[in-house]
């Protein structure tokens, strides 16, 4: 049964988006018991996390026309004086402050939510909300392990939600029209993908565990995951390089080229992983390898198969054609490479001459807007099904990593074959009472 919904939820998904691209889908028919919004109706939002990342989503949300930020929560008080201001000389409003999300979501005049938690929040604070009649913007990666990525799409689809991925490329102009000459046929029959993840990640030393400072509220920050004393290496970005609520940099910065990597190749789940890894360079806290190579293959795909491979490393390295964060995709008549979030450029021929080019940006945040207003999700750039398959790629090549062997997987059932210390690896053991649920 699972795998049957999985399949039809795709096909509707697709066939649903190609007519509201050509405008044939009427947005009430898509979320009958939803109202659609006017230009001239107010959008309350609230943001989810604002130590980082969140006040990018603030700022962006509070300069736009009939938005206002209405709830600033976080679980550390002591954020809060200095991120209201902010907000409020944008909007000229200030707004509310809330330590739990549980008392955000029982607020009935909250629209939409913009999540911007550590990973290990991302699909549980998204299914809540949705739960609660809230259209969701959940940052990158949308999961911090498969299973719980497959049940978020499951509750957007029962609950017709709204819910944009933050992989905030796929709004970029420039890189749209990257992906339409790939599917023109400019590069001839296009085989692989070569994902970088360059990124200067330095030392993040050893830190004591202690008791969480005042204005903290760190078992809301634990949340789903296991308990674990407080360390300054375990919060405020650190978290990153931590299992237990982060993904390394192949699920932080890389996650963004991954979905590149993904969407050029017109490839979901593949149906083998090779991946290794380890840890180079520095003694310190972080546990997730810094330096990772995985390869996804996909033998069904093209004519002869296509394959995808990922890079990433943590220091001192060099860059390809420009590239240090990016993607490098090769044909039988070239390759075209994407060398940051918004700019292209294309080698043809044996000579390398060169071809298109381009770079210019776009909104994503206004992107999920649009599509709140109009209550129809097709219209999204990044919808949370496309979040699912890239934040999945990352997950399987940790299991990968971690393992350290090639595994099988069934891209339908979204298992690994005959491995179940690996499929133990696709969800994880959640804390009461932050349980993402079985049945959404």
């Amino acid at each position: 049964m699972v795998e049957q919904n999985k399949r039809l939820s795709r096909r509707e998904f697709l066939h649903r988006s190609s007519k509201a691209a050509a405008g044939l889908v009427a947005a009430a028919s898509l979320a009958p018991t939803a109202t659609v919004l006017g230009a001239n109706d107010r959008i309350n939002m609230a943001v989810i996390g604002i130590h980082g990342r969140g006040m990018s989503h603030a700022k962006g949300f509070a300069q736009m026309d009939n938005v206002r930020v209405k709830t600033l929560v976080d679980i550390d008080e002591r954020l809060f004086a200095d991120r209201v201001k902010q907000v409020q000389d944008i909007q000229n409003v200030a707004p509310d402050t809330e330590v739990d999300l549980r008392n955000v979501y029982d607020d009935k005049t909250i629209d939409a939510v913009a999540i911007a938690t550590p990973n290990h929040w991302h699909s549980l604070a998204a299914i809540w909300a949705m739960q609660a009649g809230k259209d969701v913007y959940v940052e990158k990666p949308g999961s911090h392990n498969l299973w719980e990525g497959r049940q978020m799409v499951e509750a957007a689809r029962k609950y017709n939600r709204v819910v944009q991925h933050g992989t905030q490329i796929r709004s970029s102009v420039g890189i749209q029209e990257a992906i339409q000459h790939l599917r023109d046929g400019l590069l001839g029959e296009v085989y692989m993908a070569r994902g970088l993840c360059y990124r200067w990640r330095d030392s993040i030393g050893h830190k004591p565990n202690m008791a969480p400072p005042p204005g903290v509220h760190y078992d809301l920050w634990l949340g789903p995951a296991q308990y674990e004393p407080y360390s300054e290496n375990r919060v405020h970005y650190n978290w990153h390089w931590q299992w237990e609520y982060g993904n390394g940099d192949i699920g932080n910065q890389g996650v963004h080229q991954m979905d590149i990597a993904r969407w050029g190749l017109g490839v979901e789940l593949p149906s083998r992983v090779s991946s290794m890894g380890g840890m180079f360079l520095f003694d310190d806290d972080k546990e997730v390898p810094n330096v990772i190579n995985s390869t996804f293959y996909y033998p069904n795909a093209g004519k002869q198969g296509k394959m995808l491979v990922f890079d990433t490393r943590p220091w001192m390295t060099n860059d390809e054609k420009g590239a240090k964060v990016g993607v490098i995709f090769y044909g039988s008549e070239g390759y075209m490479v994407i060398d940051s979030y918004s700019h292209y450029k294309t080698y043809l021929g044996r000579k390398g001459e060169p071809g298109p080019e381009r770079e210019e940006g776009g909104d994503h945040q206004a992107n999920f807007i649009e599509a709140v207003r109009a209550r129809n999700p097709y219209l999204l750039n990044a919808e949370i099904y496309e979040g699912h398959l890239s934040s999945g790629l990352c997950h399987l090549g940790l299991i990968s990593t971690r393992l350290n062997r090639n595994l099988e997987f069934d891209p339908e059932l979204e298992r690994f074959v005959a491995d179940e210390d690996a499929n133990a690896m696709l969800t994880r053991n959640y804390r009461e009472p932050f349980v993402v649920p079985d049945k959404v």
